[in-house]
């Protein structure tokens, strides 16, 4: 995730780091490229290019920015969706931490490491990375290797052990029907991540955006160059900056658990969540917070 504070006009013009430019440099110099062969075209064919008019490219580019916002919404609610999942997973380990305060201090280190565990998982799930290493780090369970889902296995764990002690007395039934609601809200976090990584934005209808915002943009300077001449590339190069862009930035937004400086801080809220947890158990030599390099938190 990107963290800049409001760009003064000076940065709006220079800066890169952060913006989505160096992502569409290529098709920006594929259309400056095209936008010389129109405008060479034009000046030895003039009567051609004379005969073209700009008023359907008008139209088209309307309608075409009208169902590309439909895209970027759709895929921005991914992106909030997540982050909406990942506040919960926070407040559901700070909820079951604070009912689990009065335990002994074995029985607490062995809940709020495997919810450091399940957290450390999650992430790793998410983000295709190696589940099983990150859940060792912080919590060992037997046979967890051969789990087809590792970091709900944990969840499975950390519940038979809730349900051991209340068969030992240590924990009382109302107790336990409130943290087993605290293991099924991480559950329903984990389900609701999993459903937005399984299922992305149809190809079909990101398919037929990308390809009709190409064909405009290629197209779009044999319809000015007549009248324009060498101006042509002021209005078709900032038209390409704005459809390409959007069309690259619904591309991050579609994936919010990923690498992309657009995703969602994953390493960073697992780290406030370990932190958190740790600190509850007593622990003074906590990891130090993620911080943001060259401004994306990751």
């Amino acid at each position: 995730m990107i963290l800049r504070s409001k760009p003064n006009f000076r940065e709006i013009l220079f800066t890169i780091n952060g913006s989505i430019l160096p992502r569409i440099t290529p098709h920006l110099a594929a259309i400056t490229v095209i936008n010389i062969v129109a405008i060479l075209a034009a000046e030895e064919y003039p009567g051609i290019f004379a005969q073209m008019s700009s008023i359907p490219f008008t139209l088209i580019g309307i309608a075409l920015s009208v169902f590309m916002s439909f895209r970027n919404n759709a895929c921005y609610d991914r992106w909030w969706e997540g982050r909406k999942l990942w506040g919960e997973l926070v407040n559901s380990c700070r909820s079951f931490a604070r009912q689990v305060s009065d335990l002994d201090e074995r029985h607490r280190r062995f809940l709020l490491h495997g919810l450091c565990g399940f957290a450390a998982g999650l992430a790793a799930r998410l983000r295709g990375e190696d589940e099983i290493a990150a859940i060792r780090h912080w919590f060992e369970a037997a046979g967890i290797e051969s789990s087809p889902n590792a970091t709900n296995d944990v969840l499975d764990r950390l519940g038979g052990y809730c349900l051991s002690l209340v068969r030992t007395g240590e924990l009382g039934a109302i107790r336990y029907s409130v943290l087993e609601g605290r293991l099924t809200s991480l559950s329903h976090v984990q389900g609701g991540c999993e459903r937005i990584t399984n299922t992305p934005v149809p190809f079909a209808y990101s398919l037929l955006l990308h390809r009709t915002a190409v064909i405009f943009c290629v197209t779009l300077p044999f319809a000015l160059a007549g009248s324009l001449g060498w101006w042509t590339l002021l209005p078709v190069l900032l038209v390409a900056y704005t459809f390409f862009g959007l069309d690259a930035l619904g591309h991050q937004l579609e994936d919010p658990f990923g690498m992309e400086p657009n995703a969602l801080p994953l390493n960073a809220i697992q780290r406030t969540v370990q932190r958190e947890l740790l600190s509850l158990l007593g622990c003074r030599d906590l990891p130090e917070p993620v911080e943001a390099e060259d401004y994306v938190l990751r």
